[in-house]
């Protein structure tokens, strides 16, 4: 259970466009796009406390990790399944990597911006899978 102290209550209180479940898989597609699909460019630790270097991934190669990452999760119920949460296009993303930004979960460089998530891929055709039924043929009995 999420604990009501946590910064992401209040937000879902503020902005109910999109459900918790949004939140989490963005989330975790971050950590996809950065430890499975190697995305982003390696920054130094700001601070003592990190462990390491960290990678950062712009706003386009979210979107391509979050769009690799409900196929690889979902399938063909991909689009669906985000829609469910709310979310229908790539300026979705955008909103709630800013919405986590603001609330301090997320960080970004100066050079990121809100806008970096619009129009990156069409939704219909980004999760439209190739997909044929074949008969076996008449020889195989």
């Amino acid at each position: 259970m999420l604990d009501p102290s946590h910064p992401i209550v209040e937000l879902l209180k503020e902005d109910s466009r999109y459900e918790f479940d949004a939140y989490v898989f963005v989330f975790e597609a971050l950590s996809y796009a950065q430890d499975v699909l190697e995305m982003g460019d390696e920054i130094p630790p700001e601070s003592s406390e990190e462990s390491g270097p960290q990678r950062h991934v712009t706003g386009q190669e979210l979107c391509e990790a979050i769009r690799q990452f409900a196929l690889d999760q979902y399938g063909y119920m991909a689009k669906d399944v985000l829609a469910k949460w709310g979310i229908k296009t790539t300026g979705d993303f955008g909103e709630i990597v800013f919405n986590l930004i603001r609330i301090g979960q997320m960080r970004k460089t100066p050079q990121d911006c809100r806008e970096d998530f619009d129009d990156v891929f069409d939704f219909e055709t980004a999760f439209r899978q190739e997909f044929k039924i074949t008969r076996p043929s008449d020889d195989e009995d």
